[in-house]
Parts: structure tokens; sequence; C-alpha cells
């Protein structure tokens, strides 16, 4: 068996989805599990219409927004034929209403898993219906009878052990009735029967759950680039392809913020030995990239950039040397407010670290460190990662530019500049 991943923009629109089928026409003399995200920017949608929920606002331009958007899509796939999808659009639409009816008071994170979690039931649905449409038999299986996770919302864990069980029941019953199964990335289900997310851009980790659960020969992730580029294209110019690297520097990349691979995705493939594939849903003959347990490959330098950064600096009031009592309150208050500290660096009474620019994550933290610390905030960085560094890498990376911390290791230095 193999596993597919097809992310947002691979399924973005009617001609994206025949796209889709054309692939997996290719490959489906093998049983397939074929992972799917929502549509191109629906989840973008969906947490806007959390965030209007929430805030009191209007929330019915944005819920018809999305009923017609996937509407237009379902009637450009299947013409005259379109209606009784459109209904089964409608009817998963109405999970959102009754969301949206429910009494005030209820957990933000709890609210978010329900909510965003249906653009993937959206895209899900609409494939698999277009795949039958097109004389590909399928089984659509929903995610969360998969996927068994704890209840820690909008980043949930996965318990592996109940996860096993689910998935082989599941698809072992599946595999009886068609080839091919069509199933949701990003989402996942508790014992109570409510609906988690494994964190933004975690369709690719279910792909590996997946994969690891069942022993699948291999994944493939299908993105709208040849392979993984040792650069952004929107921040260097000159990118080449990765033909192939090892599980280690595909999971240091992906910690790092490489946006081609999700950082949970790499280490259950490791454990199973299952080799991944990074390929082009638009040129799907091309070799793309091979991640695998190999070693003694060809070193070369990537950059990852990660663009509206916030450098924190904390230095205690009383001006003690930090120590590693001033490390566990910092980081448990980090860990609370759910905010990530992607560089850190300290000195003998300073402690900085870069962090993703979230305001209300920047105001909390400020108020529960502002008794104990002074609070320096730097807006409009950038931290940029070099893996497999030297000076030259440096100098360009640095060029024209103000090195707010500098930190390096024997293999990787990482830059936030401005």
């Amino acid at each position: 068996m193999r596993v597919f991943k097809f992310g947002g923009a691979s399924v973005r629109d009617a001609k994206s989805v025949q796209n889709v089928h054309r692939i997996i026409e290719q490959f489906n003399t093998e049983p397939l599990v074929i992972v799917v995200s929502a549509m191109g920017k629906t989840t973008n949608k969906f947490e806007a219409l959390v965030n209007a929920h929430f805030e009191k606002k209007a929330t019915s331009e944005i819920l018809e927004d999305l009923r017609n958007c996937h509407g237009e899509i379902a009637k450009e796939l299947f013409g005259d034929k379109a209606q009784p999808v459109i209904e089964d659009i409608n009817n998963t639409l109405v999970e959102v209403e009754w969301a949206l009816e429910d009494p005030d008071g209820l957990d933000y994170h709890f609210q978010y898993d329900q909510i965003v979690s249906i653009g993937e039931m959206l895209s899900t649905r609409i494939i698999s219906a277009y795949l039958k449409f097109k004389g590909l038999e399928n089984a659509w299986v929903d995610a969360r009878d998969l996927i068994r996770t704890d209840n820690n919302y909008q980043d949930a864990k996965v318990n592996w052990d109940e996860t096993k069980v689910l998935t082989n029941y599941t698809i072992d019953r599946a595999l009886k009735k068609a080839n091919v199964i069509v199933t949701q990335g990003f989402i996942g289900g508790t014992s109570e029967n409510f609906t988690t997310t494994l964190g933004r851009e975690g369709s690719d980790f279910t792909a590996a759950i997946l994969a690891y659960c069942t022993g699948a020969k291999d994944v493939t992730i299908w993105k709208d680039v040849p392979g993984v580029l040792n650069a952004d294209p929107k921040y260097y110019d000159n990118t080449v392809l990765i033909p192939e690297m090892s599980f280690f520097d595909a999971m240091e990349l992906a910690y790092f913020g490489t946006s081609v691979i999700h950082p949970k995705t790499i280490k259950p493939l490791q454990n199973a030995n299952i080799p991944l594939y990074v390929k082009s849903f638009l040129d799907s003959d091309a070799p793309g990239t091979t991640v695998a347990n190999k070693s003694d490959l060809k070193i070369v330098p990537s950059f990852i950039v990660n663009p509206n950064q916030v450098l924190v600096s904390l230095t205690p009031k009383d001006y003690s040397f930090v120590t590693e009592a001033h490390f566990t309150s910092i980081y448990s208050v980090l860990s609370q407010i759910r905010m990530k500290a992607n560089c850190a660096q300290n000195s003998a009474v300073n402690f900085s670290f870069s962090t993703n620019n979230d305001t209300v994550k920047l105001q909390e933290l400020q108020e529960r460190l502002n008794d104990e610390y002074f609070i320096g905030l730097v807006e409009d960085a950038e931290l940029v990662t070099i893996r497999y560094y030297d000076e030259e890498t440096i100098s360009r990376t640095t060029k024209g530019k103000k090195v707010l911390l500098d930190h390096r290791t024997a293999t990787s230095a990482q830059l936030v500049v401005k």
C-alpha cells in the first residue's frame, strides 16, 4: 500500500481536482490511501469565521462565501450532475452552523477544531465524488475514525496504540470495497468523539501517521514545487533541487521552518524506515526529492527564511545572572501561551529569542514577565537559517542588514536580521 498526500494548492480549483484524478489513475494498480487538505485558502476562511464568531461579528457572509466557492467547483466538475454533490456540501456546512449556534463561553481552541476541520470534509467529499464520477471507485473514510488523539485542541497529540488499531481495522475493511481510499489530513478525534486538529499544515503528518500504522510501502507528498529546494524562490534566486536527503537532514530543515515538509512528518517514517517522496503535481513524471535512511549524500547549503519575526530580549530587573531557574520559568510561560522560541541565545544577564509576530501572545508574555524582567521588542525582523553554512553564505545573507542575533552550531547558522 502507498500513501499520497495532496495539499491545498493541489486541490484549489476544478482543474486541480482533475489533475489529482489524472495522477491517481497513474498509480492505482496497487492500494492507495489519499490524504487531502482543504481546498486552496479554505482553512484561512474558516479561521476568519471562527475569529468573527468569537469577536461577535457577522459570520453569514464568510459562510456563504465558503458555500459558493465549493459549489462553483462542484458545478465545474460535474456539470448538470452537480446537484447531489452541492447538497452534500450544504449538509456538511450544517455542522458549522450548529457550532456557531453553540452557547457563549466555549473554549476557543475547541471551537476552532470543530469548525476549521470542516474544510477537509468538504474537499474530500468533492474529490471522492469526482473520482467515482470518472469511473475510479474509491472509499471515503473519516479520519476521525482513524486517528485517536488527546484533548489538546489545535495541537492534538496522537495516541499511537489506539490509532494503529483503528487505522488497520478501518482501512482493511475499506480496501475490501475499493482499491483507493480518500481521507482527510490535519484532523483526528478524541475518545468522546470531538474533532481535533494536529497543528497548522498537519496533513503531511496525517500521511506519515497512516503510513506508519499500516506499514505502507512509501509516502508521496504532491507539491507545486519540483521537490525540496535548497531555498524558497520567493527569497533567493538560482535555487537548486535536493534530489536525495537523509531523514536527519529532513527533520532539521522541517524543524527550522521549511515550508515543504511539516516538522512532525519525518519521525514516524524514520521509525518505520518508510521512504518519503516529494514530487510536483505539475509534473508527476519528474523525479522530485527522496527522503530516506541514507548517508554520504551530497551536501547542498540550504536557506530557510522566517519573516515577520520579533526579537524578544529579557533582562532580570535585579540584574542577576541568567540561570537555569530563569530558563525554566520563561519556557514555562512560553509553553502555557503556546509561543515558540524559534531561535534563542543567552548572555550573562540577558535571554533573547526570536518568535512569530503574534500581538496577542506578545501582550500576554509581557503581562506575565513584566514584574521580573525588563522586556525589549524588535519587530519587523527575519530569522534566516543556513544548513551547511560557510562564511560566503553568511556574508551573502547578512549583506546590507543588521545582525541582531547570531547562533551557530557545527552544521547550522541561525541569524536574526533586520
